[in-house]
């Protein structure tokens, strides 16, 4: 497996980031949890009860512990950070796991019914290749799930963020990318839309981030469910 061409800079905060990952991460688990629950359905509906997924930008394995979870057996992971990759192989739910750039994982193509994308497509300066790599490794028929922040949630001034050692936020650069740029890359890489759904800042987020009260109403997070075209799909 080849090693990710992503900048030293990059790999540095990722593996900083590591050690409060899990923690922060607990504030905003539900609101991906209820992103994501709303698509599993439509998963299921394409993919049959078993698919083999594929987690691209893993990172400590929150997001395959909580698929395992809901009855998914079959998961892989990638992530540039192999001290990431570490804590998510002591969570035991993964397939396998390999340190790759996910927009060029070099794993076999046309082998996943389900790919899935969570809160790294804003470190990317081009959702391009993110898109194309996907489509390349998702089977006809097979479905990407992408979830992300809110582009408006970015533009507003809170940009993604780790705390240091000592306790301190670090901001990590953050690639503003509207609605209609994923629309763009996806189309331009065969994909079709089959669901997306925006979530607010509502009192459950208030509830676990009570500082983000000015945001109430505001959108914050993103998920959008893919479709790779299958050979029974009318011609477009």
């Amino acid at each position: 497996m080849a090693q990710t061409s992503q900048p030293t800079l990059e790999r540095t905060w990722s593996e900083a980031w590591q050690w409060s990952w899990d923690r922060q991460q607990e504030g905003y688990m539900p609101d991906r949890e209820r992103r994501i629950q709303a698509l599993l359905d439509v998963v299921e509906a394409v993919a049959g009860p078993s698919p083999l997924v594929l987690d691209l930008a893993c990172g400590t394995g929150r997001i395959g512990t909580w698929l395992r979870a809901q009855g998914v057996a079959l998961i892989d992971g990638v992530d540039f950070t192999p001290a990431m990759l570490e804590r998510a192989r002591a969570r035991g739910v993964y397939r396998t796991l390999a340190v790759a750039d996910i927009r060029a994982t070099r794993l076999e193509g046309g082998a996943y019914d389900l790919v899935t994308e969570v809160l790294a497509d804003e470190h990317l300066p081009d959702l391009r290749p993110l898109y194309d790599e996907a489509g390349r490794l998702t089977r006809p028929g097979g479905v990407f799930v992408i979830v992300g922040y809110h582009s408006h949630f970015l533009m507003t001034g809170i940009p993604t963020h780790f705390d240091s050692a000592s306790g301190e936020p670090v901001a990590i650069q953050s690639h503003v990318h509207l609605l209609s740029d994923h629309v763009k890359a996806a189309h331009a890489a065969g994909w079709v839309l089959s669901e997306l759904d925006e979530g607010i800042v509502d009192d459950e987020w208030l509830a676990k981030k009570p500082n983000w009260r000015r945001f109430l109403h505001h959108p914050v997070s993103f998920a959008m469910v893919w479709r790779k075209p299958g050979p029974s799909d009318p011609a477009r």
